[in-house]
């Protein structure tokens, strides 16, 4: 999981009032950094990604990013920062001198946890594996691999620059550097059959990971493939995927611990954890996006999304690279908040929607009454959690708490 979006309310909010908050405590506090660039732009990618020239900006890149951190201090002064995340884009096209001076920067301006989470996305290509011992060095201790599928014909069709051979190859390299390794894997794939998927997924559990993040190939707007659509599983074939991964990693000993996240026991993802949690997030670089809460509002900004317009606007100070600042109405929060934390099975101590939203839980209690009748949400007074059919139609239930 890379930038969590701006939530795109339902018009019924646009002359919501944005009210006060009252907040007792400030959540945990993660940092996201977004590297725009990759190789090649995938057909499928809706991400804020721009393929790389001859030779990447480091230099400018690393000054403008230095400069959105300095200007963002003053909003999370002296908070802990318990996660790193590097994400893109392909930050593995980064050199192993500009991950360091990250980093580095990073430590010398936030007060980050010595056992931080720091993970990086990567892509499994020769020349980036070859660089992860030397990310491990600077602090990096979680590689996330981007590698969809081991199948060579399925890899072609995404548009993927690796084969199966350099995926298998980047897996090992990261699993010597780091040892804490996520794989990303699709499925219902142009042309896969249930049995190509399989074999994908056992691939991915004989090579010793801990986590995997398994996604339904989706057609998002603005893509090549919503232009050009490819010829996809139908929807009952899509099912049975699912239904056989679901099943096959319960059999492995992985926890399905959030919508599209499986993990062994001590393995789960601490930073998108936060994120599902409604926890806080500084997020920098092109296109990142952030929230932030204070003692009386809670704060969601978006940078600007071009990589030079970002880099010209940082180092002019003054906040130009800020895109967009905004102030949920009081309002638009419940469903904020359980559009996050019902992804996670095992959802969220109820103590925190009023903890993290500023909110009474006794304001949403029609909400929780009637998703509670329905037999999406749990009965337990003690935790905000869907229910199996909740989970199945979690649409559905996050709906209810739409203002």
């Amino acid at each position: 999981m890379r930038v969590i979006p701006l939530t795109r309310m339902a018009s019924a909010h646009a002359g919501s009032h944005q009210g006060r908050l009252q907040m007792r405590s400030l959540p945990p506090l993660s940092l996201y950094i977004h590297v725009p660039w990759c190789v090649r732009k995938c057909p499928y990618c809706d991400f804020n990604s721009h393929q790389a020239g001859a030779d990447l900006p480091e230099e400018a890149y690393l000054q403008a990013l230095q400069a959105d951190l300095e200007g963002a201090l003053p909003d999370i002064w002296g908070r802990q920062v318990i996660s790193v995340f590097i994400g893109g884009g392909t930050p593995s096209l980064l050199s192993a001198q500009a991950l360091d001076r990250i980093l580095a920067m990073v430590r010398a301006r936030l007060n980050l946890l010595p056992d931080a989470e720091i993970t990086m996305e990567a892509n499994p290509g020769t020349v980036e594996a070859a660089r992860f011992a030397a990310y491990a060095a600077s602090g990096v201790n979680r590689i996330s691999l981007g590698i969809q599928s081991f199948n060579d014909a399925h890899l072609q069709a995404l548009g993927r620059v690796h084969d199966s051979a350099q995926a298998r190859a980047a897996i090992e390299i990261a699993l010597r550097s780091v040892g804490r390794v996520n794989l990303d894997l699709m499925y219902a794939l142009p042309g896969q059959s249930e049995a190509q998927c399989q074999a994908d997924l056992e691939t991915a559990l004989s090579s010793g990971v801990s986590h995997l993040s398994l996604y339904h190939l989706t057609l998002e707007p603005n893509t090549v493939f919503a232009k050009y659509p490819p010829v996809l599983p139908d929807e009952d074939s899509a099912a049975g995927m699912q239904e056989m991964l679901e099943s096959r990693m319960a059999q492995a000993g992985f926890e399905r611990y959030e919508i599209s996240a499986y993990a062994r026991p001590g393995q789960q993802c601490l930073h998108n954890r936060n994120y599902w949690e409604f926890g806080d997030y500084l997020g920098i670089g092109p296109g990142a996006h952030g929230k932030l809460t204070f003692h009386d509002r809670i704060v969601r900004q978006a940078r600007l999304k071009q990589p030079q317009s970002w880099i010209d606007a940082a180092l002019a100070g003054q906040g130009g690279h800020i895109a967009e600042t905004r102030q949920p109405a009081l309002d638009e929060l419940p469903f904020e908040f359980m559009l996050n934390a019902l992804r996670l099975r095992r959802g969220v101590p109820v103590a925190w929607f009023e903890e993290r939203t500023g909110i009474p839980l006794a304001d949403i209690a029609r909400m929780m009454e009637e998703a509670t009748r329905k037999g999406l949400l749990d009965a337990d007074p003690t935790r905000l959690m869907a229910t199996p059919l909740g989970w199945r139609f979690l649409n559905d239930l996050q709906e209810i708490f739409l203002a």
